[in-house]
């Protein structure tokens, strides 16, 4: 199973947010640096709506999602790549997980102390990226030596991936991450055994105060695009706005990635409510929805998960695969005999599926295809295979 690490400088509201992510208490939340230390970990199931859908239409007995795990990692402080604070803790559990969640305070409050004394999320990015950074490095240059020594007795292994570790330190020494580095695929492909902190995935979290959240959808959209990505001084705007906004445009135009809203605070009450409890809670903050499901959901993408549904009435499911994977390789996610056996999968999108309302309609307006084994599997195909052993 694929997961995620949830970082962060200490008291952004890392654990806070596992906590609500994981529907437990497993992660100490406390207001002083350095309360996680051993890492927590959770499975967490991926919520899809089209589950519920399938399941009413096929009358089954019973719903199955899929799941990803969270893990709730070490405060990281400036320094860490030399050993500062949890810093050698840090990096080697950051080692360990396939994707990053940085969480990034855009809330005020001086009941809670902030390592560095003031509320500003693009610093606050910008440390720990330096220290990621910094540990790549040091880790680059110790494997160039080796490398160098290989290259000259001929090793062709050795030259290309010394040629590509002579590519990446000026890369990083820029302060960009690895995963900004237009690598051609012979690089990708080398680049995985150098297994480098800022070649993982990132996805920024704006952790926001429980009055922030209601306001912040309408005020980041309407924001005027002035030099800076801030609005025009004229603008009121809420202050948590404008470190969502700064956050954005900053994580978009230098990571080249994205950064979702959410309220750890809101999101840890809502636990400990009924669906139905929570639903009102949400509305009576004039909130639309929990901001964890989309998290997640964003977080299963980051990863480069997909998933197929299956459907009868026994039970309906969801199966992980990866994008890109073949109708073979998601019938062997299943069992490995309907990979080694496969003939063929009968294929309709979810939303053709529900439109029409049933398989002998879909049938009938010919929505249902039969694919072989070189169609490349898409997110919300449901799949019924043909297999024979």
């Amino acid at each position: 199973m694929l997961s995620a690490g949830i970082v962060g400088l200490p008291n952004v509201g890392k654990s806070t947010l596992f906590n609500a992510v994981t529907r437990t208490q497993k992660a100490t939340a406390a207001n002083y640096p350095f309360c996680t230390i051993d890492p927590n970990m959770g499975v967490v199931t991926v919520p899809d709506p089209r589950l519920d859908a399938l399941s009413k239409l096929s009358s089954s007995k019973k719903v199955i999602p899929t799941a990803i795990e969270f893990v709730d990692i070490a405060g990281l402080v400036s320094g860490a790549s030399q050993g500062e604070g949890l810093g050698n803790q840090f990096l080697s559990h950051i080692r360990e997980v396939d994707a990053i969640v940085q969480v990034v305070r855009c809330f005020d409050d001086s009941d809670i102390h902030h390592v560095s004394g003031s509320i500003d999320p693009v610093r606050d990015i910008e440390v720990i990226t330096t220290e990621l950074v910094l540990a790549d490095m040091a880790s680059l240059q110790k494997r160039q030596g080796r490398l160098q020594k290989e290259a000259r007795s001929g090793n062709k292994e050795a030259k290309a991936e010394l040629a590509l570790v002579e590519k990446l330190l000026p890369h990083l020494d820029s302060g960009k991450p690895a995963n900004t580095f237009d690598f051609s695929d012979d690089e990708l492909a080398i680049s995985r055994g150098l297994f480098l902190l800022t070649s993982k995935p990132v996805l920024f979290a704006c952790n926001v105060g429980e009055a922030d959240l209601a306001h912040l959808a309408a005020e980041v959209d309407s924001m005027q695009e002035e030099e800076g990505g801030l609005p025009a001084d004229d603008v009121e705007v809420h202050e948590a706005a404008r470190y969502v906004k700064a956050v954005q445009d900053y994580v978009r135009t230098h990571l080249a990635t994205e950064a979702v809203v959410i309220s750890a605070q809101i999101e840890s009450e809502l636990v400990e409510l009924s669906p139905e409890d929570a639903a009102d809670y949400l509305k009576d903050l004039g909130v639309a929805s929990s901001g964890v499901a989309s998290l997640i959901r964003s977080v299963y993408h980051l990863l480069g998960l997909r998933t197929y549904l299956t459907t009868g009435e026994q039970e309906t499911r969801a199966w992980t695969i990866r994008a890109g994977d073949k109708a073979p390789t998601a019938a062997g996610v299943i069992h490995s005999d309907f990979e080694r056996g496969f003939i063929a999968a009968e294929t309709i999108h979810f939303d053709d599926l529900i439109q029409l309302g049933s398989y002998a309609r879909a049938r009938e307006a010919g929505k249902l295809r039969i694919e072989g084994k070189d169609y490349v599997v898409k997110d919300g195909d449901v799949i019924e295979f043909r297999f024979n052993v």
